[in-house]
């Protein structure tokens, strides 16, 4: 299933416009190029990508989505801007919309490992595990010991691949590459549970 994609934005007064151009360079000097924080699909999803969506963890305003938008306009490849525009928009539950803004951030950025995890986790949401599992699968190949990646792949290979025994393995190798891993605890507890499950 495809998500809806914005192709066209109401155009702004010039006053809005230009505020929002300098809304645009303020945040755009003020932030850094990197993304710190990596998107996690929930413990317990369902077997259907719609439903495993989570409630939508913040609202946001058009205005302020112009404001990302504007600094685009100029710089197309600005990967803070897209990925701030992606993440807004995930956050707010548009998760086909927030799709194209990581795709162009990870083009221009191929070695940044979070962006193109939030990419596959958006894809999951969108209804797309096939390209979910693809893109993750390029998240690892740029750190093979990517913790979140790993634990995401076991989810949408559990949920979204209706696949037990895959998610398993996965999720062993992470506690093997990752034995630091925050959520080892919560990872034992799932490989345990599919493992009751399919014995």
């Amino acid at each position: 299933m495809t998500g809806r994609h914005r192709d066209t934005f109401t155009p702004l007064t010039a006053v809005t416009g230009l505020a929002g151009v300098l809304f645009g360079v303020i945040v755009g000097y003020l932030l850094g190029v990197s993304q710190t924080e990596v998107r996690s699909l929930p413990v317990a999803a369902t077997s259907q990508a719609a439903a495993a969506a989570p409630a939508p963890t913040a609202v946001v305003t058009e205005q302020e989505l112009q404001g990302w938008r504007n600094i685009l306009a100029s710089d197309p490849k600005n990967v803070r801007a897209n990925v701030e525009l992606g993440n807004r928009l995930y956050d707010a539950g548009r998760y086909a919309e927030a799709i194209p803004y990581y795709q162009q951030a990870y083009t221009t950025d191929p070695k940044n490992v979070s962006v193109s995890t939030d990419l596959a986790t958006a894809f999951y949401y969108a209804g797309r595990p096939d390209d979910a599992i693809a893109q993750f699968d390029r998240s690892l190949k740029i750190d093979p010991r990517h913790g979140q990646t790993l634990f995401n792949l076991g989810i949408v290979t559990r949920d979204g691949r209706h696949d037990p025994k895959g998610a398993i393995e996965i999720w062993e190798r992470l506690l093997a590459s990752v034995p630091d891993y925050p959520e080892a605890g919560k990872v034992r507890t799932m490989i345990a549970e599919l493992k009751t499950r399919t014995s």
